[in-house]
């Protein structure tokens, strides 16, 4: 990855938006900007300049990992030791105000961080320029992105054999994290969904030790972590034989996924692909179970930009990796998830996720 060219461009996006520097502490801009992995940082980034700082703990790995920015091991907090660098350098480096990413700094730490500075310096709110150019991923983020979605839809198998009556839903989560870890996976992307009988219609509903009911939904909703990118997928199994309704359910759902991929191309804006999906389910009577988002994107973050939701103005651009993931929930009855991860090309998408969405009955 071209941490160097990365850099540059958000440096050149430090005027533009009444900057002069940005304090970057969130660990996966961090991570973006130059390779580091570790757990503790900040990254001073000014116009021709950029600063990591950490601790003791990270010496060596800061040295291996981080690309394009001078590596300070500091004795204390690195948001601190950043904070004294910018007071010793500002005058000099003619820095008067400093980003900050109001959305992962407490107060505490913004009131520390003002302390600090020279009195001269003024903290602003950065916009995010680091998540937005997260958002369209290059060629090696998609390849990346790829291999976590073929390894976690690999899982699936593991899942289909660990479903049936009497099993919890915690003993399938963890036979599929095993397996994920067997198979080279970092972690899971997030708290495995196994969610059962009436706990389908449950849209987090995390496995729990309730267990799998002699006839039912059964939601199944994973993903790993591969080389820092993570991978998302649901897919909706029915213990025993689905009645008409339950079939009806899992078309319309099955159809509306269908609909919103359609959807996606260059130029499209978000809450079309969402408004695809919520059209079919309101033909199918369906509408007001569909209670969240269509989707969101993936990378280095399970859930990061665009959303993909009615009211969102993000146009589409080739690139962008998101889920669609519409769902049916009934409350005390059951739901109904399919999800896929789809990356956005010159002429529509491409579906990332390989696994049947027929309906399977186990």
């Amino acid at each position: 990855m071209n941490h160097k060219r990365r850099l540059a461009k958000l440096q050149a996006a430090l005027e533009p938006n009444r900057l002069d520097a940005l304090l970057a502490i969130h660990l996966p801009n961090i991570r973006y900007l130059c390779g580091f992995t570790g757990s503790a940082g900040a990254l001073v980034i000014a116009e021709g300049k950029s600063v990591f700082f950490t601790d003791g703990r990270y010496t060596e790995q800061a040295r291996t990992e981080v690309q394009g920015s001078r590596v300070v091991i500091a004795r204390k907090a690195p948001m601190l030791a950043a904070g004294e660098w910018l007071a010793k350098h500002a005058g000099k480096l003619g820095l008067k105000t400093l980003g900050i990413e109001s959305e992962h700094q407490t107060v505490a730490e913004r009131t520390r961080l003002a302390k600090i500075l020279p009195s001269g310096m003024r903290l602003r709110e950065a916009p995010p320029l680091v998540e937005r150019a997260r958002m369209v991923k290059d060629a090696d983020e998609i390849e990346r992105l790829r291999a976590a979605v073929l390894l976690g839809s690999s899982l699936f198998d593991v899942v289909l054999k660990a479903i049936c009556p009497g099993v919890t839903e915690i003993e399938v989560a963890a036979e599929m994290e095993y397996a994920a870890r067997r198979s080279g996976a970092e972690g899971m992307s997030f708290e495995t969904i196994i969610a059962s009988g009436t706990r389908s219609a449950l849209p987090h509903g995390r496995a729990s030790e309730s267990t799998i009911p002699a006839a039912g939904f059964v939601v199944c909703d994973f993903g790993v972590i591969l080389a820092g990118y993570c991978s998302d997928m649901t897919r909706t199994v029915h213990v025993g034989r689905p009645p008409d309704a339950a079939r009806h359910v899992y078309q319309a759902v099955r159809e509306a996924q269908q609909r919103a991929l359609d959807a996606i191309r260059p130029g499209a804006s978000v809450s079309e692909v969402d408004g695809a999906a919520r059209k079919l389910l309101r033909r199918n009577g369906l509408a007001e179970y569909f209670t969240h988002s269509t989707g969101h994107g993936v990378g280095l973050e399970i859930h990061e930009g665009p959303r993909v939701a009615a009211g969102q103005h993000q146009l589409l651009r080739p690139g962008m990796v998101i889920t669609v993931e519409p769902g049916v929930y009934v409350p005390g009855v059951g739901g109904v998830r399919i999800e896929d991860m789809a990356v956005v090309t010159e002429r529509g998408c491409e579906v990332l996720t390989p696994t049947t969405k027929e309906m399977i009955t186990v």
